[in-house]
């Protein structure tokens, strides 16, 4: 005997529940999916050391991978020695709070001048310093990749760089890594 075919409505009924239940595992996979962040940090200024390190700890606290590749003048964030000597340099810099003309930019000082006072006024609202936010990243799984590349032109060694950041590696490997990261950042 043959199977009686089902009614169409019987059909349409069985297709619908069928794509409902694969729509709601779908779902449930994108909530479960841990989301990525991926970072390119670049240049080595107090000013800008502060959002590579504090996009990527806050990703971390939210629970999802983050990871820093430093390149470049970026490496200064993660050098040993450099990482304490970060500065802001008012010359040339129009976003300083207070725009400073070239020419008193430019006086022996004012760099460190500069660097005081926004190292000042972070402290004074609460802002982590540079050595808080590195602990945190690595307390919180932040990846802090420094880059091969620039580690060989500008003459450095691995222990030059502080603990807890990865072994150089290539932009390859970063990329292998951010391929199929939700946020990627230049910075």
């Amino acid at each position: 005997m043959q199977a009686e075919l089902a009614a169409p409505a019987e059909m349409q009924e069985m297709v619908r529940r069928a794509v409902d239940e694969y729509l709601a595992e779908k779902a449930k996979q994108e909530q479960a999916r841990v989301k990525k962040l991926a970072v390119i940090a670049t240049k080595g200024t107090l000013d800008m050391a502060y959002p590579p390190l504090i996009l990527a700890t806050t990703a971390a606290a939210l629970g999802w991978d983050a990871a820093i590749f430093f390149t470049f003048y970026g490496l200064n964030i993660i050098h040993k020695q450099k990482q304490t000597k970060l500065q802001v340099a008012p010359l040339g810099n129009p976003a300083m709070p207070m725009p400073v003309p070239n020419l008193v930019g430019a006086i022996p000082g004012m760099t460190s001048l500069g660097t005081s006072m926004m190292k000042s006024m972070f402290k004074s609202h609460g802002v982590a310093t540079i050595d808080d936010l590195l602990e945190a990243a690595i307390a919180g799984g932040v990846r802090l990749m420094p880059c091969a590349m620039t580690i060989e032109v500008f003459g450095y060694k691995a222990a030059d760089f502080m603990e807890g950041a990865e072994a150089a590696c290539g932009a390859a490997t970063f990329l292998d890594w951010a391929s199929d990261a939700d946020v990627s950042l230049f910075i």
